[in-house]
């Protein structure tokens, strides 16, 4: 498993209107969270907060969503009992990561065979991000302050964005989660502490043509200093974490 793929935080509040709890969860997303091919995942949603944030970003049945380095199938799971039989679920895996992730990767693979049909397994390289249709999701959680890093290539996250705004149909979402950095750092801490200023994920992803359209405080905690690495054990687990929400305009 990738150093980005081994963390879990904890949720406080929301700055948008978000469910408390899974009753009062769109159906779809309380049938895909309640779903016994998830297994032990279930368990996580406590402290990742899957379910809420699947209703932050607006995903319904009959969706297309690209799910980027998808680690565990944690998100995919949801996503793909989410949008159900007229949905797809596109993990994309850079060949980077995939080389990185062996037995994920393997295992992402037998999702049909779990009981998610729905569901498509590409490696591509790391400068590309294709899929056969246009999608109306992209989701990348602790991912993002990747790109820059020595093992992708050292890529300027504008080769993300831009693949990303061609991905999604008019009205589209991007859904970014990562580890949040110190005021002032924008990607200095990339590959040390594997954290990024979520100021400078807002001005990249804008200069890309998307709109901002809010910000999730779930995974937010206040008590996190920014200063140590995020697998550090004083705070993994329980980093400060932004859930931004982008729109590619209709």
């Amino acid at each position: 498993m990738t150093r980005s793929l081994k963390f879990a935080a904890v949720a406080l509040f929301a700055t948008a209107p978000l469910v408390a709890h899974a009753a009062a969860l769109p159906p779809a997303i309380a049938r895909a969270a309640a779903n016994p091919a998830r297994g032990d995942q279930v368990k996580q949603d406590a402290r990742r907060h899957g379910p809420e944030i699947l209703a932050f970003a607006g995903v319904k049945p009959g969706d297309k969503v690209l799910d980027l380095i998808p680690g565990g199938a944690y998100w995919t799971r949801l996503f793909a009992g989410t949008v159900g039989p007229r949905g797809h679920v596109y993990g994309i895996w850079p060949k980077p990561y995939a080389d990185e992730a062996g037995r994920d990767t393997l295992n992402y693979a037998s999702l049909p065979k779990q009981g998610y049909p729905n569901v498509t397994l590409a490696i591509q390289p790391a400068n590309a991000l294709t899929v056969p249709e246009k999608v109306d999701l992209v989701f990348t959680a602790q991912n993002y302050h990747d790109y820059p890093d020595a093992f992708m290539g050292k890529l300027d996250p504008s080769v993300f964005n831009r693949a990303a705004y061609a991905a999604l149909k008019p009205g589209g979402v991007l859904l970014i989660i990562d580890h949040q950095d110190a005021p002032g750092t924008g990607m200095r801490n990339t590959d040390t502490l594997h954290r990024i200023e979520g100021a400078i994920v807002k001005r990249q992803v804008i200069a890309a043509g998307f709109r901002f359209v809010g910000e999730s405080r779930l995974l937010a905690n206040p008590a996190d200093d920014h200063k140590k690495k995020v697998f550090d054990p004083a705070i993994r687990g329980r980093t400060d974490q932004f859930i931004y929400k982008f729109r590619k305009p209709a």
